[in-house]
């Protein structure tokens, strides 16, 4: 611990009582939490199969995990639970299912898929109501959030609109229940309900999980915070670590006054500030200061850093979207060049996904090469969601969406009116689609060759299902299903190109060998059970619903990400745009008068820069294809106006561009004169 500072040591080695670290940006929290496992296992004599430390992403899990294994070698962190809340709510449900009424072998819904019947459910009881459907999803997962059922959702509904919200969530919630399934809020709410009503339960978790360590704290809702106080139970043993200053996630469901809640909660808490900065420079600390000064506080922290000094921040108004784009394009160019810098060390960061599209353009057209954060999901992609509806069909019959998805996928000429029949058959006989496909009088209900056809199918899946959960390889079971759907074949015929389609089946491949890989090398959380097909398709759909294929490449390319994707990165050059009222603060904000949140996401920003910070604004900005005047943002004027360089007010944009153009060239001749 000889690289820790006096704050840092202290909070590793406290351990006799609830703790709260709270962790300025860039304080090395991690690095906290990792020598504090290192501590507990090699000094205090807990085991490292009961010791938890959760956080709220998958990267940050297996960065903990890889951390903590340099730290202490061989088999002594065997069974160490570092995973996210989900993963470790998934593991108390598959081993805890029979108390749930669950049966093994359950579903994991994605949005998608809980979208899906939520529309389903939305067509069939209220009618022309499909323009809510994205509503009523948000509502019900605040409400599974704050573990309400529906009937207390109905009792307090202010509207008719919450009304209905509140009466499909109880149909939702009875089909999630027919179809042996649950959805990503229920891996909290379920395991919560579980320990309320099985103290025996409960006490084995406890038992099990001696000490607790949680990153992120303020990003918990009311579920996870109530799931931590559960396990921790009257031992009150456990460090959390967080930042008030950094809450920015309201929106799902995320409770900063969580951290206030510990103080009542645990009347022992000791608190520890980490306030030392290693990130930035003294100036960006002082702004992220005096702009985060503007909320009230009920733990007050001050950042400093040894980095004395640093770069004024730059303020550039520029005439409008496009000229904004631009100018940023020519001084990552000229940064790049004067300070031989890489593209890497550079981040446009902004409040919309939209904003990125005309920076895009501009980026294309100076051949700057850049990453945008937030692609499509490698299990977003249709193949993989096809042959993942393949095994959640195999492995749970009841599931009725991966039953619509591939019943005609490859094509077996089973349409629309073949599966109306088949719903009304399930419906008379309440049955699910396969087992009504399955039945012996579906070929009477549904005549001719469509009966037979989707019998036949139903026929199929059920000798494959046997196949899978009888041979000792499963993934030789998964080769042998691809074959006999001649998937390839489809891909081929689905594909615009060849190359596409060997592109595609390459994906599927991939899949196959990650879950070939999960059942060789099993590293699941708590290191005992062995996985079963059950269990790894479970297991990945959890993985991409958390972390969405994280690109972890290290190509050198900008980086442009919105500001809540930023939290938890950091780069040399920082570029904050848009720095206008209505974008930042939002629109939404400013409407419901509620700021505090979004000064937080720009005291986000400000500290993800290590070394130069630069925001932009425009006086005029495009919306639906006309040009709006813009007002700057309130948050510039609460910024320290003497670290401050202005630049653009009263110069025009054709001006501002040749000045960057200039300062490029004389970098140019400057690195040539150099050689």
């Amino acid at each position: 611990m000889n690289h820790l500072n006096d704050r840092q040591k202290q909070a590793v080695l406290t351990i006799d009582c609830p703790l709260l670290v709270l962790a300025g940006a860039g304080s090395g929290k991690t690095s906290v939490i990792t020598q504090k496992i290192a501590y507990l296992i090699q000094d205090c004599g807990f085991k490292a199969r009961n010791i938890a430390a959760l956080t709220f992403t998958n990267k940050a899990a297996r960065e903990m995990k890889e951390r903590v294994r340099t730290i202490v070698k061989g088999r002594a962190s065997h069974g160490l639970i570092v995973s996210t809340f989900h993963n470790l709510g998934l593991n108390i449900i598959r081993k805890e299912a029979s108390y749930l009424g669950l049966r093994s072998g359950f579903t994991l819904f994605d949005q998608q898929d809980a979208h899906s019947l939520i529309k389903n459910i939305v067509q069939a009881e209220l009618n022309d109501q499909d323009e809510h459907i994205d509503m009523f999803q948000n509502k019900i997962s605040a409400w599974k959030n704050d573990l309400w059922e529906p009937a207390t959702a109905l009792s307090k509904a202010q509207d008719d609109l919450e009304q209905m919200a509140a009466l499909v969530f109880d149909k939702y919630n009875s089909a999630l229940k027919a179809y042996n399934a649950v959805d990503f809020d229920d891996l909290i709410r379920l395991p919560v309900q579980l320990f309320h009503k099985h103290e025996d339960v409960l006490a084995k978790w406890q038992k099990k999980i001696r000490y607790m360590l949680v990153d992120e704290y303020q990003d918990t809702n009311i579920s996870q915070y109530i799931l931590v106080k559960m396990l921790v139970g009257a031992r009150n043993r456990f460090t959390v670590v967080g930042d008030d200053d950094q809450s920015i996630y309201s929106w799902r469901g995320a409770r900063p006054e969580n951290l206030v809640k510990l103080k009542e909660d645990f009347p022992s808490l000791e608190i520890i500030k980490l306030e030392q900065n290693y990130r930035s420079t003294s100036l960006i600390l002082n702004a992220a200061n005096v702009v985060i000064d503007h909320n009230p506080h009920v733990f007050e922290k001050k950042l400093w850093s040894q980095q004395a000094g640093g770069d004024r921040i730059t303020i550039m108004q520029c005439k409008n979207d496009e000229a904004e784009a631009e100018w940023v394009a020519s001084q990552i160019i000229f940064q790049k060049l004067n300070r031989k810098l890489k593209f890497s060390d550079f981040a446009i960061l902004y409040r919309g996904n939209h904003q990125a599209r005309v920076l895009e353009f501009k980026l294309q057209h100076h051949q700057i090469p850049y990453k945008l954060n937030g692609g499509q999901s490698f299990f977003g992609k249709a193949e993989i969601k096809d042959v993942m509806s393949y095994l959640r069909l195999m492995i749970n019959t009841d599931d009725n969406s991966a039953f619509l998805r591939i019943v005609n996928t490859p094509r077996r000429e089973i349409g629309p009116v073949t599966i109306e029949k088949l719903n009304h058959f399930a419906e008379q006989n309440q049955l699910g689609l396969f087992e009504s496909a399955l039945h012996p009088q579906i070929t009477s209900y549904i005549t001719g060759t469509s009966g037979d056809r989707i019998h036949r199918f139903a026929n199929w899946v059920a000798k494959t299902q046997q196949k899978l959960h009888t041979i000792d390889n499963p993934i030789q079971a998964i080769k042998e299903m691809l074959a006999d759907i001649q998937y390839e074949v489809y891909l081929q015929a689905d594909s615009n190109t060849p190359e596409m389609a060997l592109k595609r089946m390459k994906n599927v491949w991939m899949l196959v060998d990650n879950i070939d890989y999960m059942f060789k090398k099993n590293e699941e959380d708590d290191g005992e059970d062995e996985l079963t097909i059950a269990d790894a398709i479970g297991k990945l759909i959890l993985r991409d619903m958390m972390e969405r294929q994280e690109d972890e490449d290290q190509e050198d390319a900008v980086q442009l990400m919105t500001l809540h994707s930023s939290k938890g990165l950091e780069f040399p050059h920082v570029h904050m745009i848009g720095l206008e009222e209505e974008l930042l603060p939002h629109r939404n904000s400013i409407e419901s008068d509620d700021i505090e949140e979004e000064r937080r996401l720009m005291y986000v920003g400000i500290t993800r820069a290590k070394k130069v910070l630069t925001i932009s604004y425009a006086a005029q900005r495009k919306q639906f294809g006309e040009s709006i005047d813009c007002t700057p943002s309130r948050f510039l004027d609460e910024l320290p106006q003497e670290d401050i360089s202005w630049k653009g007010a009263g110069q025009s944009t054709k001006e501002t561009t040749q000045e960057t153009g200039s300062q490029a060239l004389a970098g140019l001749r400057a690195l040539f004169d150099d050689s």
